[in-house]
């Protein structure tokens, strides 16, 4: 197969199936992958951090018989992959290595996935554009002058530029789900606990970061989830089980649906019209597939923004804390970004009480949130409030604090509320905006009803297909 010149047609399932008719080696993919990333990567800059000579000494040992071997994958730069670097997007961790694999990693080893880098974030995922000062902007395939959304947002870019056709992402706040938008690709945010978190820390962020991937297809995504899912030793509290493997429901009929939607920022205010378009043009999509469809929207006498903010602000006190031990000497501003020092000096005014307020305020809005969810089987809302950002507008090295709070406000108003709730949520790249960027639109469900969203994902797929769409550095 010299060339696998047809390498970026195929999804993960698609590639692993190659593999098992002996059509494609997994050398043959891993080389496919390596040319396809240096081809585009001087431009989009979305896989920093390189150990092809890890993947290839994957092959040489054999790879075990997973659902995914011989499939080329990329990390994002949180996950550890013992004898590799992971930065976190800081010149913090720049010299760190890991000396052990995350509980995830090892599911994604054994599902066979041969995993030849680590792809551009944020530092810490605190942002919602990917431009860490470390590793420099990741540029968005369909337009270099914007943004790729964060902090997933090198995986997005590559899966959206055909490097890969999955790869890993995490989400604590929309960080899979907005890139995803951004970039064009299907993204899933799956329930609470449904994968892994540890070794190290067993939650993420209180409950709420929670870690995935984005794929071109709804398949590789369900198929990735059979993959990993389930409770880790030690793991505090479980996902409720799926009653049948994630990729048959990707094939199952909906049913009809009970479908609420919105087309306004969750403060009730007007959003970017041509998004708020795009959200009524998806629920007549909707309606038309045979669905009831309604307006309405969640609401919640929580304030989310605050709980978030002061979880957030101590869990990443708690990571400096720990690697000031590891150096020895205490990170100071010359060691990470403007905003994650304002978090950093925030987190010193949060008490312990504050911060159980906090995480009781996350718990009592995923109860009102379940309350709405009683007599409405899937909620439609725009992914993002406004069309993705030019580089440079979320700049985290502001002084302005303020400012940039109030632009993310904006731009990414609603994704974080799932985050909180613990429940499913998905990105699908149904819309485009006039300047030909892509606009995508969110669907969560019931906590722990992934089946839902990938039976809709699937029929939305087959309606409105959007793999064939390509960037155009795609050529």
């Amino acid at each position: 197969m010299a060339g696998f010149k047809n390498f970026g047609d195929f999804d993960a399932v698609g590639l692993a199936e190659l593999v098992r008719k002996g059509e494609a080696t997994p050398t043959e993919l891993l080389d496919a992958a390596i040319d396809r990333l240096q081809a585009v990567d001087p431009t989009i800059n979305a896989v920093p951090i390189r150990h092809d000579d890890f993947a290839r000494r994957q092959i040489a040992r054999g790879l075990p018989d997973g659902p995914f071997r011989g499939v080329p994958f990329a990390l994002k730069d949180f996950a550890l992959l013992e004898g590799t670097e992971t930065h976190f997007g800081s010149r913090a961790f720049r010299d760190y290595k890991a000396d052990h694999s995350s509980t995830l990693v090892e599911r994604y080893l054994k599902a066979g996935l041969t995993i030849f880098g680590k792809t551009n974030t944020p530092e810490f995922g605190l942002s919602f554009t990917t431009e860490p000062v470390l590793h420099g902007p990741t540029r968005n395939p369909w337009s270099l002058a914007h943004s790729t959304g964060g902090s997933s947002g090198g995986a997005a870019a590559i899966v959206a530029a055909r490097v890969l056709p999955v790869a890993h992402a995490t989400d604590g706040g929309g960080s899979l789900r907005v890139p995803a938008a951004c970039c064009g690709v299907f993204g899933l945010k799956p329930t609470r606990a449904r994968l892994p978190m540890g070794p190290d820390r067993l939650e993420g962020w209180a409950g709420m970061s929670h870690a995935h991937v984005v794929s071109l297809s709804v398949r590789d995504s369900a198929a990735m989830l059979d993959a990993t899912h389930g409770a880790e030793l030690g793991a505090p509290y479980a996902a409720p089980p799926p009653q049948r493997p994630f990729l048959e429901e990707v094939s199952r009929e909906p049913g009809r649906l009970r479908v609420a939607f919105t087309d306004r920022h969750p403060d009730g205010s007007a959003i970017e019209p041509e998004i708020a378009a795009a959200v009524r043009q998806t629920a007549a999509l909707l309606e038309a597939l045979g669905h009831r469809v309604e307006e309405g929207a969640p609401s919640t006498t929580i304030d989310a923004a605050s709980a978030s903010r002061a979880i957030i602000a101590g869990a990443t006190a708690l990571l400096l804390r720990q690697r000031a031990a590891e150096l020895g000497r205490a990170i100071g501003a010359e060691d990470v970004e403007f905003v994650t020092f304002a978090i950093q000096t925030a987190a010193a005014q949060i008490s312990g009480a504050d911060y159980a307020a906090a995480t009781v305020a996350m718990h009592q809005l995923g109860r009102q949130f379940a309350q709405f969810f009683e007599s409405v089987d899937v909620f439609l809302s725009p992914t993002l409030c406004m069309p993705p950002l030019e580089l440079g507008r979320l700049d985290t090295m502001s002084r302005d604090i303020g400012a940039y709070v109030d632009l993310i406000a904006r731009f990414v108003p609603g994704t974080a509320f799932f985050n909180m709730s613990g429940q499913p949520s998905m990105s699908v790249p149904l819309a485009c905006s006039r300047r030909g960027l892509p606009l995508g639109m969110m669907f969560s469900a019931r906590f722990g009803d992934e089946a839902t969203l990938l039976r809709l994902a699937g029929q939305l797929e087959q309606e409105r297909p959007w793999k064939d769409k390509k960037p155009p550095i795609c050529g």
